[in-house]
């Protein structure tokens, strides 16, 4: 077995289908993981494979990979609770290994690896099967290693000079990006006129009234530099928020605005312009921080395109800015000329 590093990247792609086509659903979007050789080849590389995750739903997990064991006594997160209950009952996670689901799988990705978790406990060891996020995040929290399968490795990893072992697996333009594409959070916006689609954007859509996920009832696009955010059925449950999350570190302190143009079409709840600061990692987009969040409504019906901004200070314990345009009911928003900026001194929250 090889030991692995876990490297997360920003990079998304469409999922795909069966002949290699890509899906256009962007719920099916994918994550890049690159699991790396904690050894060095002889030419002083590592031999690095891409993993592909499921980003939809996800985020919680995603933001921890790559990220250093937490101190399970005092972290609240499911993960952490778990790793603390399985100590408390004498039981250690001692590895985690990512398993392709047969021997001639062309990538690694959701739909074509599991994760084996092994429990060492008083009387021997016990494995059990999860997915190969859920496995990478609790192998993060517990401190475990990962391993990945010698053959697979053989077949399927390639050798990558230097500590950059993202660049192969990127496009062009991010593998040569100056920020560097191991950076783990960005620090300013990026993809605000949709000319690359919905990248670095992502939905996510509260629990129907009897906690159900209603991902179904709301869909995004993006075309004509201008992102869509759409009820798919005429009474859709719950709400949904297109945005895109960047960190707070910069703009602690500050006042932010967030302005776009907006235009509706038979709007019959709430939608407009949605600017929120959070604190660390608790949800689909982190724990929004009690009164620091707000939005600029637009009115019911349908309108044209419209200037619309809104304002808000960023406290010193926020840890992300999330900002985008939110939906609640039937209708259809679209949002273009989007920007974030810090505000003017004197700007009215």
């Amino acid at each position: 077995m090889t030991t692995v590093r876990i490297v997360l990247s920003h990079h998304n792609r469409p999922a795909r289908a069966p002949d290699g086509s890509d899906l256009p659903d962007w719920r099916l979007h994918q994550r890049l993981v690159v699991l790396a050789d904690t050894v060095l080849t002889k030419d002083g590389g590592h031999r690095a494979v891409p993993l592909w995750l499921g980003v939809y739903g996800n985020k919680e997990l995603l933001s921890r990979l790559g990220q250093p064991a937490a101190d399970t006594e005092v972290s609240s997160g499911l993960l952490e609770t778990a790793v603390r209950l399985l100590r408390a009952a004498g039981t250690e996670v001692r590895a985690v290994d990512i398993e392709p689901v047969s021997d001639d799988v062309p990538e690694l990705r959701w739909d074509t690896v599991t994760a084996r978790a092994e429990l060492a406990t008083a009387t021997g060891t016990r494995p059990f099967t999860v997915s190969a996020k859920y496995g990478l995040a609790l192998a993060a929290v517990a401190g475990a290693p990962v391993r990945v399968a010698d053959k697979v490795m053989d077949r399927l990893a390639v050798s990558v000079p230097g500590e950059n072992v993202l660049a192969p697996f990127l496009p062009p333009a991010e593998a040569r990006s100056p920020e560097g594409p191991t950076r783990s959070r960005r620090f300013e916006p990026r993809n605000m006129a949709f000319t690359d689609g919905l990248d670095y954007w992502e939905l996510a859509v509260s629990p129907s009234a009897d906690g159900q996920r209603a991902w179904q009832n709301y869909s995004c696009d993006a075309a004509d530099q201008s992102a869509v955010l759409a009820a798919t059925v005429p009474e859709p449950a719950g709400f949904a928020v297109l945005a895109q999350e960047i960190a707070a570190v910069d703009y602690r302190g500050r006042t932010v605005t967030f302005r776009g143009q907006l235009r509706t079409t038979d709007i019959a709840g709430q939608a407009g312009l949605h600017l929120a600061v959070g604190g660390p990692p608790a949800g689909p987009f982190g724990a929004l921080l009690r009164d620091h969040g707000s939005s600029s409504l637009t009115a019911l019906g349908s309108s044209d395109w419209t200037r619309h901004e809104v304002t808000l200070p960023v406290p010193g314990e926020a840890s992300v800015i999330l900002f985008g345009i939110s939906l609640t009911g039937h209708g259809r928003i679209e949002l273009r000329d989007a920007e974030l900026t810090p505000a003017q001194p004197g700007t009215q929250e």
